[in-house]
C-alpha cells in the first residue's frame, strides 16, 4: 500500500508535517506560514518539572497546538485519534493508507532507528507522516530528514506507544476538510496577536519574562548546585534550544521567514523590517548556545562565564520585549 505523497524537508517536525499534509490536500502553505499562523513561537521555564534531570524549558507551544490553531484560523477540519492498544492503532492507520490518506503521527524519538544515536533520547513530541506500508515496513516521511525512510512494523509500534511525558498513545491525525477559499490575512493577524500576547505575558515563567527569569537562575546555578549539575542544566537548555525541534535560534529564523511572507500578503512593509530584526535575534540565540556549550564542555576561558552568558540572555530578552511590542503595534 502506498499513498500519493510528496516529501518536503523542513526545519521543524510539527510545522513540516502540517505543511506536507496540507500541500498533499491541495492547500499550498509553507512551513513558516504554518508556524506563524499556528503561533508556534513561545517560551516557558518549568523548574518544577524535570526533563533528563534538568528543569524543563520549552521554546514552543504544546505538541499539536500549532496544527490545531492553523486549522482553527484557516477553517480546516483535522481528525485526531488516540488509542489504548497497538492493534486498534494499526487497524486505523492501515485503513487510512488503504484509502490513500497519508497520516500524521506523534511519536517518541528514542526508538527511531533512522535517527543518529546522539539524537535519540526520551522525547515524545516528535511528528512524522506514514504514507505507505509493505509486508515488513511502514513508509515514513519524517520532515526533518532529507529523504523518505522506513520503520519496521514493530519499530513503529514502539515509537507510537512510547512511555513517559507527553506519551503519544498512538496518536494519529490528518485533514478531513479544506475549504476552497482560505483567508490567509485574518489568520496571519490572529497568529501574530497570539504570539505577541504569549511572549509579553505578565507571568514570571512565560515569554520574555520567562527568559529574564532563566537569566537570573543561571547566575545562581554554580553556587546553588555545584559546577557539575550547573553544567548539566546548561547543556540541557542548549539541547532543548538547538537540537529538539530547532528550539530557540531556529524558531526565530522560521518566524522571520513567516514575517517576510506575511509582509507581502498583508502589504505591510513594517513586517519586512521586523523580519530582519528577528533574524538578528536568532543569531544572538545561536551565539548564546555556542558560548554556553563552551562552558559545559569546560572550554570557556572567561573568568565569570556563568554571569557572562546570563548577561547575553538578558540582552536577548530585552530585545525580544522591544521587538514584540513593535510587532503588536505593526498589525494593530
Amino acid at each position: 500500500m502506498q499513498t500519493s505523497f510528496t516529501h518536503h524537508q523542513s526545519a521543524h517536525c510539527e510545522n513540516g508535517v502540517a505543511s506536507n499534509l496540507l500541500k498533499n490536500n491541495g492547500l499550498n502553505i509553507s512551513e513558516p506560514m504554518v508556524f506563524g499562523i499556528g503561533s508556534g513561537l513561545f517560551f516557558v521555564y518549568l523548574p518544577f518539572i524535570k526533563v533528563n534531570h534538568a528543569p524543563a524549558i520549552s521554546y514552543r507551544t504544546l505538541p499539536g497546538q500549532i496544527f490545531n490553531k492553523v486549522a482553527n484560523r484557516l477553517n480546516l477540519k483535522i481528525k485526531r485519534q488516540k488509542f489504548s492498544s497497538t492493534v486498534n492503532a494499526n487497524k486505523a492507520l492501515d485503513e487510512n493508507l488503504k484509502n490513500n490518506i497519508p497520516t500524521g503521527l506523534q511519536v517518541g524519538v528514542y526508538h527511531l532507528s533512522y535517527f543518529p544515536d546522539e539524537y535519540r533520547f526520551h522525547f515524545n513530541a516528535h511528528n512524522l507522516v506514514v504514507y505507505g506500508k509493505t509486508e515488513t515496513d511502514y513508509l515514513i516521511s519524517d520532515p526533518v530528514m532529507e529523504t523518505v525512510t522506513t520503520l519496521t512494523h514493530d519499530e513503529l509500534d514502539k515509537v507510537r506507544f512510547a512511555k513517559g511525558a507527553f506519551a503519544p498513545r498512538g496518536q494519529m491525525y490528518y485533514p478531513i476538510q479544506i475549504p476552497k477559499d482560505v483567508d490567509f490575512k485574518s489568520a496571519i493577524i490572529k497568529g501574530i496577536k497570539n504570539t505577541c500576547r504569549d511572549m509579553l505575558a505578565p507571568m514570571p515563567i512565560v515569554g520574555v519574562r520567562g527568559i529574564k527569569f532563566v537569566s537570573r537562575q543561571i547566575r545562581k546555578w554554580p553556587l546553588k548546585h555545584g559546577v557539575r549539575k550547573a553544567n548539566h542544566y546548561l547543556a540541557q537548555m542548549v539541547r532543548m534550544q538547538e537540537e529538539i525541534g530547532t528550539g530557540g535560534g531556529g524558531f526565530r529564523f522560521i518566524y522571520a521567514a513567516f514575517l517576510q511572507e506575511a509582509s507581502v500578503i498583508l502589504n505591510n512593509e513594517e513586517l519586512k523590517t521586523l523580519s530582519k530584526e528577528m533574524t538578528q535575534i536568532g543569531d544572538s540565540w545561536r551565539d548564546f548556545a555556542v558560548e554556553a556549550s563552551r562552558i559545559y564542555k569546560n572550554r570557556s576561558a572567561k573568568e565569570d562565564a556563568y554571569n557572562s552568558i546570563a548577561d547575553e540572555l538578558l540582552d536577548i530578552a530585552n530585545r525580544e520585549e522591544i521587538f514584540f511590542k513593535k510587532l503588536k503595534k505593526a498589525i494593530s
